[in-house]
């Protein structure tokens, strides 16, 4: 049996109270920690969250501006127990846009996502829920680019205009827009909204 909604808002709101108390920036997905930024006067920032409901809790007191040190690139947000080292909980694809839910059947290669919009070349990442596998074809935290989109359906690329990529296993996950953005000389980033789900 699945949790009810009241344990899954308990765990967040303890996880959030404990656990995700700082939040980072990364230049590429880890599921380590990995990859993020450093140099210049970055740091990673305390952050507060709202109140968990509907098993997601979202981020409180925003904007979080970051300094970011020249020849860096922001592509995710990471989330911390601690200003330096510490417990990595996790990371979000920078953003903000909404997950989908969506199933790849490997005889049409394409991926139904229910609600999606997306445009071609538009950037992704997909990931695997609780008791689903991914796609054979696709990695979580790769960035991908949409291709063919026909209303909730699609093809992913690993580059922009390529080939649609083969599914060699049907699958299912879940998948977001991200949003990479580069900083040639030092500037600011600022992290605006942030929800984390239970899935």
């Amino acid at each position: 049996m699945p949790f009810v909604a009241y344990s899954s808002d308990y765990m967040l709101a303890q996880w959030a109270t404990n656990h995700g108390t700082y939040a980072s920036l990364h230049s590429a997905y880890s599921a380590s920690g990995a990859n993020e930024l450093a140099g210049g006067t970055y740091a990673r920032l305390p952050i507060t969250w709202g109140s968990p409901s509907g098993e997601s809790v979202s981020l409180a007191g925003t904007p979080y501006t970051f300094n970011v040190p020249a020849s860096s690139t922001v592509a995710w947000i990471g989330f911390w127990d601690a200003s330096s080292s510490g417990n990595f909980s996790g990371m979000l694809p920078n953003g903000g846009a909404t997950a989908y839910a969506f199933a790849a059947p490997s005889s049409t290669g394409v991926l139904l996502a229910p609600g999606s919009s997306y445009t071609a070349n538009q950037q992704v990442v997909v990931f695997p829920t609780g008791g689903a596998t991914l796609p054979t074809g696709l990695t979580a935290g790769t960035v991908y680019y949409v291709k063919a989109p026909t209303a909730d359906s699609f093809s992913l690329s690993a580059t922009s205009g390529g080939t649609a990529i083969t599914l060699t296993a049907d699958g299912a996950g879940i998948i977001q827009a991200i949003t990479q953005e580069a900083f040639s000389s030092a500037g600011t980033f600022a992290v605006n909204s942030g929800t984390w789900n239970l899935v």
